[in-house]
């Protein structure tokens, strides 16, 4: 097992998406099963019972599904798919999100507040920074250019990142490297690919996952609440 209790496998298994036709790594798609109503229930830790059929973590992609009925096809019966599917798949991986780092802030690997996160940059133990979308696009520059190897995220909230720390908001966080870190960084993909501003590439979500050296200009800042 790694640090946040992530376990290391071999090989990453390959799904193919509904709505596409390509196979990816299945951690970047979402299972989903056929409720006993026939109607179709995201599957996002993919364990449940039963066949499953997956697609593509992308806005455009689940809308794709659920207009064109392949949801029914891929079923070989009956799938209901409700028509605000995105939208609900997106606040459920934000919420998967949040509780993850509040995993992390309670082994004692996660920290918020300028400072803090900076300290953290400095020592190098960082795995992740976060920082929130709405927050000081200076404040979000000066530790994004510390942060050297270590993914910047920013596809929640100062509101999403204050819950995950028991905060009204927040607006940076860092995790230190391993397990939690890692699987901060995969559901971070998939939620970017939900939210409407989150398209995904290879190496970055058009500013919701990216490495220092692609960090851009961030939102305006959110009035009366500056860096913390």
């Amino acid at each position: 097992m790694t640090r946040g209790g992530a376990a290391r496998t071999r090989e990453t298994p390959e799904r193919r998406c509904i709505a596409s036709g390509e196979s990816g790594p299945a951690g970047r798609l979402i299972r989903f099963v056929l409720g006993p109503e026939a109607v179709v229930v995201p599957d996002l830790a993919a364990r449940l019972p039963g066949r499953g059929v997956w697609l593509t973590a992308e806005r455009a992609l689940v809308e794709r599904a659920v207009a064109k009925g392949l949801f029914s096809r891929a079923f070989k019966a009956p799938a209901a798919a409700p028509g605000d599917l995105a939208d609900r798949l997106e606040a459920l991986l934000a919420r998967r999100l949040i509780d993850l780092i509040g995993l992390a802030r309670k082994a004692g690997q996660a920290v918020t507040g300028f400072e803090k996160v900076r300290a953290r940059l400095k020592q190098g133990d960082a795995g992740a920074l976060l920082q929130a979308g709405d927050g000081a696009s200076g404040g979000k520059a000066r530790l994004a250019r510390m942060a050297g190897r270590a993914p910047v995220i920013e596809v929640l909230d100062s509101t999403e990142l204050g819950l995950a720390f028991g905060r009204d908001f927040a607006i940076h966080a860092a995790l230190d490297r391993g397990g939690f870190a890692d699987r901060l960084i995969a559901e971070a993909e998939r939620l970017g690919g939900l939210r409407p501003a989150g398209a995904m590439t290879d190496r970055a979500r058009r500013g919701a996952v990216r490495t220092s050296g692609e960090q851009q200009g961030g939102p305006a800042t959110v009035p009366g609440q500056g860096d913390r």
